[in-house]
């Protein structure tokens, strides 16, 4: 509300009256206020609001909508009274500067904190929020906020999303969003999409969405259930626009973390070096090819080997992916992961045989020629390695033979972007124990991800990737899989999806990794390829 206020009268007690002109009314600078819905202010209204939050039943109001399932939330269609104001606040977020966002678990654009923000409209609704719909939230929710607010204004466009998660953070009590977009559909994406739970707390599926309105306000309690995401905005013309935050409280106890169980992990199956012959191409079994690999991969960590199978082969693999007759099954949770994984068992002869290539004896001893790494009880221990390079100083001409590796030891990332050497005295082997591996066969289209998350496994490991039916894929479209360093943004390594190309890359207990969301730009792809939807790979982790 705007307006003129009265000159206070002179402190000498004399008249106000124009006559003497001392007493002049002053002009003043325009004040710009929030004002809150008026019918939010009504008493009868909140303990109405209050009764149902309490007993956790819906209610349906022309002023406030509040549905306990799959969480409490609430949405207030009309929040701020003021039209002018809006397109104020509007106008002023849209001058701000934004940064890029993005991660694993989100692609959009963010401003700076708006605590301290000076601009007018700005500093208005935050004072509004702050000293009246804080109080009111505190009643209604029967929980006493602090007076301090987190604030800040996003930016989704086209493709940008913020996938499943809970809000979950110290303090953290009630989120909010207010929602300054044009008119909106539920085509157009950027839904706010709130998920059921299973008894260990852990989304399962999307139960309801919201769809943003201009000048509605959606606010939830942040919980153990309180899974949620903002769908990837389908429109290309259109920019969601928010300003969202949260209220703080007193902490609220948490269950314990769920622990998932781990892929099984299983000893190489007995099948001699013929499995190689017959699948991969002949380059990558020259002892040769295998020692400048191996030497490449020392110093990097990793190493890319394209055209990897034999051709006929790698045709066959994509042809029984493309007709796509096995079963798949959708691999969750959506906090975690999201993609298909093949049953097995469904198959055809051609897959599976690929899928124990993967688990062969011989491939495991490929590998420990590719890398030094002791997947096999042919390859050397590093005092046999240590053994074989003092013959060499003593001018011993012998050649390694299947098996062996004239490596002095296996570079690991360190976590930090850098490259470092590591041996048994740092915890990198253990040399009593089985090589193993886990593996599986995954598809990837529209929608697909992988985060990283608090339980993901950290310890030393060999991934392999082998990508099919991807030629044509643009990384802008996601897909691509990004190491990390624990606790940091600071990107290691990205493996682009490419056809028959072999992806290795040894990390350490300080690296994570995660699969990019696969956008909406991909369908731009799968349009011009027959019937494909997206595209495979063989996924497979080996231990020492």
């Amino acid at each position: 509300m705007s307006g003129r206020r009265r000159a206070p009268f002179p402190p000498n007690g004399g008249s106000s009256s124009s006559s003497g002109g001392a007493g002049k009314k002053k002009r003043l600078k325009r004040e710009v206020r929030a004002e809150l819905s008026a019918a939010l202010k009504e008493p009868l209204l909140r303990e109405k609001v209050a009764a149902a939050w309490a007993r956790r039943e819906a209610l349906e109001d022309e002023v406030v909508v509040l549905d306990p399932v799959p969480f409490c939330h609430c949405v207030i269609p009309n929040f701020i009274q003021n039209e002018n104001f809006l397109e104020g606040l509007q106008k002023e977020l849209l001058s701000l500067d934004f940064h890029e966002k993005c991660n694993d678990l989100y692609k959009f654009k963010q401003s700076d904190d708006l605590q301290k923000a000076e601009e007018p409209h700005i500093a208005a609704l935050r004072e509004v929020l702050l000293d009246e719909f804080r109080v009111w939230l505190s009643d209604v929710a029967q929980v006493e906020l602090e007076p301090t607010i987190d604030l800040f204004c996003a930016k989704y466009e086209y493709t940008d999303a913020l996938l499943c998660h809970d809000d979950k953070l110290e303090g953290r009590r009630i989120a909010f969003i207010l929602y300054l977009v044009p008119p909106w559909d539920r085509s157009d994406g950027g839904t706010l999409d709130l998920f059921s739970t299973d008894n260990h707390f852990q989304p399962q599926q999307i139960v309801k969405s919201l769809v943003p309105l201009w000048n509605s306000l959606a606010f939830f309690e942040v919980s153990p259930v309180s899974f949620h995401q903002v769908a990837e905005v389908l429109s290309k013309g259109k920019c969601r626009l928010s300003v969202s935050g949260w209220f703080h409280g007193p902490s609220v106890a948490r269950p314990p973390r769920h622990i998932e169980p781990l892929l099984p992990r299983s000893p190489h199956i007995p099948f001699d070096h013929e499995i190689l012959y017959c699948w991969i191409n002949p380059v990558y079994l020259e002892m040769d090819s295998q020692s400048q690999i191996q030497e490449e991969f020392e110093d990097r960590s990793e190493i890319l080997l394209k055209n990897f199978l034999k051709r006929d082969k790698f045709q066959l693999v994509c042809e029984a992916l493309e007709k796509g007759e096995h079963k798949w099954n959708s691999r969750g949770p959506p906090n975690k992961r999201f993609y298909d994984k093949a049953e097995e068992e469904s198959l055809p002869a051609i897959l599976k045989e690929c899928m124990e290539l993967f688990r062969s004896e011989a491939f495991f001893l490929l590998l420990s020629n590719f890398t030094g790494l002791k997947l096999h009880f042919l390859a050397p221990e590093e005092e046999e390695e240590e053994e074989k390079e003092e013959r060499a100083a003593g001018g011993d001409p012998s050649r390694c033979t299947q098996g062996e590796s004239s490596q002095e030891e296996t570079n690991r990332p360190n976590g930090t972007g850098e490259l470092q050497r590591s041996s048994e005295s740092n915890g990198c082997k253990s040399g009593s124990s089985v090589p193993q591996c886990t593996g599986e066969l995954r598809r990837w289209t529209k929608g697909c991800y992988t985060l990283v998350h608090d339980a993901q496994t950290t310890e030393f490991a060999l991934d392999l990737l082998l990508f099919c039916g991807c030629e044509g894929w643009d990384v802008e479209w996601g897909g691509f899989t990004s190491y990390i360093a624990k606790d940091e943004d600071e990107e290691l390594l990205t493996v682009n999806p490419e056809n028959n190309c072999l992806a290795l890359v040894y990390r350490d207990r300080d690296t994570l990794k995660f699969v990019k969301y696969v956008n909406h730009r991909s369908l731009e792809w799968t349009a011009t390829q027959a019937e494909k939807t997206g595209f495979w790979d063989f996924c497979f982790v080996y231990y020492e």
